[in-house]
């Protein structure tokens, strides 16, 4: 996918912002599995129930929605994006609490709708940054939570972008990571996949993957599975099964 392209931008927002009766008008469906970033960032807070409220970091933020809704709730929330257009859309909402949209209705049809801030959002202890999740600033500092939503699949090297959670965290920081597992040569060199693989004989699944990487710093909390619905036009959706693990850093 273009990340950088119209389409992609419409679709994110939808995803993000667009409420259940815009993206799914009809009776019959998953309805259920719509509004995933919210979800996301709820399964989060959840986890980090006990863990201090000072500072949160998202990785693959795209247009925002899940900070948004951690900013509730931490004093600090850093959002962090490769794509430039999706920070620059995430800014947007941020100082304008409202973007106009155009998603795709059927052919040349759109439909024309409104993303809005959530209601308790705190756009004021927000930082939006374009960056790479793989090869992060060293003023970052450190988080009481960091949360990689649909993130590890498209990157380069996710076993890096793994690895340096562990300078991003303090003891009993939460990590919270979702992964519709998709892994493909496009985004990830197949050396680099952390799962989908045959090795020695025997499958690797990602979560197995994630838990080589982390099982040194970060103690398994538990997994689970977390469904999202995404919309490319009005009678086309990916109904998607994301693999959800939540870990605990080791004192």
């Amino acid at each position: 996918m273009d990340y950088a392209s119209e389409t992609a931008l419409a679709e994110y927002l939808l995803l993000h912002y667009g409420s259940a009766t815009q993206a799914f008008p009809w009776s019959q469906g998953p309805v259920e599995a719509w509004d995933y970033p919210a979800r996301c960032a709820a399964l989060a807070l959840e986890a980090a129930q006990d863990t201090p409220k000072q500072r949160a970091l998202e990785l693959g933020c795209s247009v925002g929605r899940a900070t948004f809704e951690l900013s509730a709730h931490f004093d600090h929330v850093t959002g962090i994006d490769y794509s430039r257009p999706f920070i620059e859309t995430a800014q947007r909402l941020q100082s304008e609490k409202k973007f106009s949209c155009h998603s795709q209705d059927e052919g040349l049809l759109q439909m024309a709708w409104t993303a809005r801030l959530p209601a308790a959002a705190r756009p004021e202890r927000i930082d939006f940054r374009q960056g790479d999740a793989c090869h992060l600033p060293q003023d970052l500092g450190v988080f009481d939570l960091v949360l990689l939503a649909n993130l590890l699949c498209r990157l380069p090297d996710p076993a890096a972008c793994l690895k340096h959670l562990q300078q991003l965290t303090r003891p009993g920081s939460i990590v919270v990571i979702t992964t519709p597992c998709t892994w493909s040569a496009e985004f990830t060199p197949p050396e680099k996949w952390l799962g989908g693989f045959i090795s020695q004989g025997q499958p690797v699944r990602t979560l197995d993957g994630i838990k080589a990487v982390l099982n040194p710093d970060f103690e398994f909390v538990r997994s689970g599975d977390l469904p999202f619905l995404f919309r490319e036009h009005a009678r086309k959706y990916q109904w998607v099964l994301a693999q959800l693990s939540i870990w605990r850093r080791r004192a």
